[in-house]
């Protein structure tokens, strides 16, 4: 211990303090009272378990790389709640980096199972609930204490907490900042004395909860009541006395006065310490909002003024009354309130005078139940500020979730009700009938509440039983059936929406995308041109992003992608790019779909600018090193688009394109010593994509490539299992049985591929020759021989072999005039020049000596051995290999979402081929004359 350094020991000190206040301090709570808020707990949440990820569950979870072991743990403390770069515009600024770890711990213990994250949900509530029984028991009597940890265990309020798993900002949050309050109780010693480590572990544990979220912060407020109030015992007009005696010079400041300021200007301090760190590291920028999330934050005085007081009372009721929940309160859910007159006033005036009269009660009188009420007050307003739209508009109208800490005041307002009630004897039974109806309804509610979280169609249906005016809840239901591929029912909600909320650029622009999917191009352009004609108009001098949501720029991304599909357009859809990075010079999506769009007008050299733009904006951002590869591919610089292959693997080592891509790169570029790194990233690939049949086949080439034909036969025949068509499959494998003395295997192969393929030619050639010299079928050779020159009259090679067919039918003169034609095809090739000779020569002579045989194609056109049929060139990768581009945005749908498709090499037959080829071909055609002069000399009777 002495040896320790002193920021070790002030560790150990804290951490043993920590354990005091969150275990130690827990001693007066029974294992009957905890055992009872994890019974009830598990009741009410058991059915939480089965539900998925949706809503916003999708961008925290799903879509957030910062889940992921790949990400660098210092990316939590630079991204924010979504994994978007605090530094970028377009970041919501919710920072809560010790959240996005234990989603992170998930991750590592089930990747993307969504029991797990719903499971630690339970957990921590349960958590909160067992400390806020702590807390209880500091104003409230022992069976009133548990009867509020009871009601706020079941409250179905906080089913959007507990069950959507993104709520755990809100439980996490809330433990420390508990914790840090239950710390704080402990500051004052005997005599009135400070005690400072309670302190010091306060202001820690206040960081951390805001690092969770940011209203852990306002956990400072309590405590100053607290302190005030409640530890020193003062009333307002206790203080209002003292004050005036120490300003009219009558009396000095008590000790205890100034060991309560002491303690409150350290708070206070520390506060805002911490204000000012997440003020630096939002980089002083709010996040931006438009109307269409909080309609009241853009609207003039005193509409704004009128809507934002009329939200308290709506909040109250739904901790009041909460049978009408809702998922999202956004767009029109409340009206705003425009006049004076809307009788909604009535409702917010006596919300104000009941919270008015409560508040003097608790300032103004001495006592225990004032105190009550004054931490219940407390605990429902302070923790509510951030939200209440006071200081800086936020993203929502009213969010259940953010009731999560407010809820506690309001228990311990009821639980402290109900004992007054209680103790009366007339009242008792009444009470506890009234409590245990309140508590069994509570429950119920929250466990059929349970089921709307189970996938996004519930829940937004569920969300439109209680409102019919949100635009969002018929897109977001649009969107759910879209997933299904059920295009047609989401295009009545994705039109709903338009009706509802005519001027919502979102909802034009999924009907837009939906007429897309249903092959309506038309509409489709129509509603894109909607969507774009109600963006807000360039304004010389005002930065334009402020008023438009960033995802509304991706109306140009979607509208140029639609129309870049007709040849005609590629310059109009260039300028709906151009004029999107206009509008948002770090528009990093408008660069892509440029450069994809670039390369397909030819123009690499402008698409490669536009990719090395992108990469300035995210130089993270495996896609596009991925992009700019494809890029040097059309440059025909391999080793360049090698490099940016790799690059795109060491940033994400599962990016499958890369993988497969590079692998096929690799096996082109001729070099033994890729060849081991093209088999391992292709045996990467069809791990993450067992069921693509290209990355088998391509295995096979590998291993054809490699000699190893046992294994080129294995990953051949897994490619033709997954894809019973698979052309260049099914005619490889037939080549290799041909080439491993296995022809009479190849066969049936070769029966498979012209069934699904009847006009293959090399197939009909490696058929042909295979039934002439292995099965001696002269006619069926014939047949094959003689359809592929009705496909291809000039094939010389079909012609070249049905000559030899008709010299086996001992038709020498047809034979004749069939190698006369074949010469006029070819009159450079010496070997059919020569057959022609001899042929002439059997004619002339008055017999034959024996019976000779030609060899089906002696050599092929460009002199190679027939025997060993040249395969197919494999297609350039660019033409092969190539993903589609156009990465989705959140234009496409409510959330982003990263989807391309795989290119699909669908017609490959063999490799270039190498120098060490090349050579080998050389000796086969030296094996090819050695055997042609044997066979000139039996045609010649020798």
């Amino acid at each position: 211990m002495f040896g320790c350094s002193p920021l070790r020991l002030w560790k150990i000190i804290s951490f043993n303090f920590c354990l005091q206040v969150l275990v130690g301090n827990m001693a007066d709570i029974n294992l009957k009272e905890v055992t009872l808020i994890v019974g009830v707990i598990t009741a009410c949440y058991w059915n939480s378990l089965f539900c998925g990820f949706v809503f916003d569950d999708v961008s925290a979870i799903l879509d957030n790389k910062d889940l992921h072991p790949s990400t660098p743990l210092k990316a939590l403390f630079q991204n924010d709640f979504w994994g978007t770069p605090m530094s970028e515009e377009r970041s919501h600024k919710s920072y809560r980096p010790l959240t996005v770890l234990t989603f992170r711990l998930n991750y590592l213990f089930s990747e993307l199972k969504p029991m797990s994250y719903h499971l630690l949900n339970m957990v921590f509530h349960a958590m909160v609930s067992a400390i806020f029984l702590k807390v209880c028991k500091l104003f409230l009597d022992n069976k009133s204490s548990v009867i509020a940890a009871v009601l706020f265990a079941v409250h179905p309020i906080h089913t959007e907490a507990v069950t959507g798993v993104v709520g755990r900002a809100e439980l996490l949050s809330s433990i420390f900042f508990l914790a840090a309050f239950l710390s704080y109780t402990k500051s004052k010693g005997p005599d009135n004395s400070i005690v400072w480590t309670p302190i010091a572990l306060t202001v820690f544990l206040v960081a951390v909860a805001t690092l969770c979220k940011e209203q852990g912060v306002t956990v400072v407020g309590i405590c100053c009541v607290y302190e005030v109030f409640i530890a020193q015992g003062y009333t307002l007009p206790l203080l209002c006395t003292a004050a005036g005696q120490v300003l009219r010079g009558k009396g000095s400041i008590p000790l205890s006065m100034l060991q309560t300021l002491i303690k409150l200007i350290v708070l206070m301090f520390s506060t805002l310490l911490l204000v000012v760190i997440r003020v630096q590291v939002i980089q002083s920028q709010l996040p931006v909002f438009t109307r269409f999330d909080n309609p009241a934050a853009v609207s003039p005085t005193p509409t704004r003024q009128l809507t934002f007081n009329y939200l308290l009372p709506v909040n109250a009721w739904l901790l009041l009354n909460p049978s009408e929940l809702c998922c999202d309160w956004t767009m029109g859910t409340i009206p705003l309130i425009e006049s004076f007159l809307d009788i909604r006033n009535l409702a917010t005036f006596a919300f104000f005078c009941f919270l008015g009269a409560l508040g003097i009660f608790s300032l103004r009188y001495p006592g225990d139940s004032s105190k009550t009420v004054l931490m219940a007050l407390c605990l429902m307003a302070l923790p509510f500020i951030p939200a209440s739209n006071l200081f800086f508009p936020v993203g929502f109208v009213v969010a259940e979730r953010v009731l999560y800490v407010p809820s506690m005041g309001f228990c311990i307002l009821v639980a402290h009700g109900w004992q007054k009630i209680s103790n009366k004897s007339v009242f008792k039974k009444l009470s506890w009938v009234c409590l245990s109806m309140v508590i069994l309804t509570h429950a119920l509610k929250t466990l059929h509440r349970n089921w709307d979280w189970e996938s996004e169609y519930t829940l937004f249906m569920s969300a439109l039983k209680v409102n019919k005016n949100n635009a969002k809840l018929w897109n977001n239901v649009g969107h759910a059936l879209e997933n299904e591929k059920n295009f047609e029912r989401a295009l009545k909600y994705f039109l709903q929406a338009t009706h509802v909320q005519p001027d919502d650029i979102g909802a034009h622009m999924n009907v837009g995308r939906t007429y897309k999917n249903l092959n309506r191009t038309r509409e489709a352009e129509e509603s894109y041109m909607m969507a774009k004609s109600l963006m807000p108009q360039i304004i010389p001098g005002k930065k334009y992003a402020a008023r438009i949501a960033p995802n509304h720029l991706n109306v140009y991304i979607n509208l140029a992608n639609l129309i870049r599909a007709n040849e005609s357009r590629l310059e109009e859809a260039d300028q709906l790019y151009r004029q999107a990075i206009s509008m948002r010079p770090d528009f990093k999506q408008a660069y892509i779909s440029r450069g994809e769009l670039l390369l397909k007008m030819n123009k690499p050299l402008k698409a490669k600018e536009a990719y090395l733009k992108a990469l300035e904006l995210d130089r993270n951002n495996a896609d596009l090193w991925y992009n700019l590869a494809i890029v040097y591919i059309e440059l025909k610089e391999p080793n360049e688009a090698l490099k940016n292959f790799n690059h795109a693997l060491e940033l994400n080592p599962k990016h499958k394109l890369a993988l497969f891509n590079s692998a096929i790169l690799m096996q082109e570029s001729g070099e033994v010593k890729l060849r081991p790194e093209a088999r391992k990233r292709l045996l990467n690939y069809v791990s993450e994509e067992p069921q693509d049949a290209n990355g088998y086949f391509n295995l096979g080439m590998l291993a054809m490539d490699d000699k190893k034909d046992t294994e080129a036969e294995i990953w051949m025949k897994k490619a033709i299992k997954l894809q019973a068509d698979f052309r260049s499959a099914l005619f490889n494998l037939a080549l290799l049985y041909s080439q491993t003395a296995k022809e009479l295997k190849a066969l049936p192969i070769l029966e498979e591929l012209l069934k699904y393929y009847p006009d293959h030619i090399k197939g009909l050639i490696l058929k042909g020759d295979i039934l002439m010299n292995q099965k001696k079928d002269i006619l069926g050779a014939k047949k094959c021989f003689e359809k592929i020159l009705e496909m291809d009259p000039g094939n010389v090679q079909g012609k070249h072999n049905l000559c030899v067919v008709y010299f086996e039918e001992k038709d020498l003169l047809k034979a004749e005039r069939c190698l006369v034609e074949t010469l006029a095809l070819a009159p450079h090739e010496e070997y059919i020049q020569r057959h022609l000779s001899i042929v002439r020569d059997k004619i002339s002579s008055s017999g034959f000596l024996g019976h000779p045989v030609f060899p089906a194609d002696d050599k092929t056109s460009d002199g190679e051995e027939r025997d060993k049929i040249p395969t197919e060139n494999i297609e350039e990768i660019r033409s092969e290999s190539r993903p589609a581009q156009i990465i989705k945005t959140n234009g496409d749908k409510s959330h982003s979402k990263s989807n391309k498709q795989l290119a699909k090499n669908t017609d490959k037959e063999a490799p270039h081929k190498t120098t060490k080829d090349i050579k080998e071909i050389e000796k086969k055609r030296v094996a090819a004359l050695k055997r042609l002069e044997e066979i000139e000399r039996i045609l010649n009777g020798e």
